[in-house]
This record gives C-alpha cells, structure tokens and sequence, in this order.
C-alpha cells in the first residue's frame, strides 16, 4: 500500500544503522523527514547527506528525526555515515520494501540502458505518523532548506 497525503502510515517496518528499527511508532510525537537517495557514496547523494547533515540541528530543534534511504546494504551504509559523520541513521532497503512502497524506484536510462534506479525523492511525515509533504524527483541544490521550512510549518499547523 502507498502512502497518501493526510493519511496515517502503513504499517512498516526496516532497520537502520545503529541497531535501530524504524517503524511509524518508533518516532511517535516527532517529525520524521525520510529521504530517498540512488546510493551510498556517488557525488549527488553525498552532495544531499552532507547538506542534510549541515543542517541536522535545525531539524531537530524543529522536532524532526532525518532518516536516509537506500538500497544498499548495512556495510556500506555505516561506512558511508563514518566518512561524511553523519548524525542521523540511514535506512539499509535492500529487498526494496520502502522503496515500492514510497513509488521511488523507477526505470532510468544510464549509459544507454534501461535501469531500475531510486527516484531522489523526501517524505515529511508527521509526529502522529501521517504524510504531511511529498517532494519527488528533486534536484539537490535548495532542497534541504524546502524541507526544513516545511517541518518547520508543521508545528504552526499544529
């Protein structure tokens, strides 16, 4: 089932760095910012981590948890978290569970092929576990502070 706009998650569960399992209750009474990037260590997605990390402390003054998403695996996600000193856990999806769910994977032409590829995509759900905001497709640049500025009108909304 995907997620809609204004409506409670589905039930889902996956694991993060850190021994964490991200379930819509593991952040109840919080913002969760949930971002889908192709992969660990190519110059967007860490362009995007980077920028998410920059601003980690705004989002949680703000009331948010920033979770990355990818479809790599645990290995890879802690050693990319240690090289950018990341401050906020990254979700490994490696049987692509998030990723269908959220409608993120879809077909992308890279070296004149057809591949399956994540679509850089960010989900702001709210601290009663319902989507709130939806960016897909996104560039990078400015990004991070759409989010921010959209976390940060949760609150008045609420």
């Amino acid at each position: 089932m995907t997620p809609a706009l204004n409506k409670t998650l589905p039930e889902l569960e996956a694991l993060a760095t850190g021994g964490v399992k991200f379930t819509p209750q593991t952040y109840a009474g919080q913002a969760v910012v949930l971002y889908f990037y192709p992969k660990d260590n190519t110059p967007g997605c860490t362009t995007e981590a980077m920028q998410f990390r920059d601003r980690h402390k705004d989002f949680v003054k703000a009331g948010a948890v920033v979770l990355g998403v990818s479809r790599d695996n645990m290995a890879s996600h802690d050693k990319f978290k240690q090289n950018l000193e990341l401050p906020f856990e990254l979700i490994a999806d490696t049987e692509e569970k998030l990723c269908h769910m959220f409608g993120v994977v879809k077909n992308k032409i890279m070296y004149g092929k057809k591949v399956k590829g994540i679509e850089r995509s960010t989900f702001l759900i709210d601290g009663a576990g319902v989507l709130r905001a939806e960016w897909r497709g996104i560039k990078v640049a400015g990004h991070v502070d759409e989010v921010l500025k959209a976390v940060k009108g949760l609150k008045k909304a609420v």
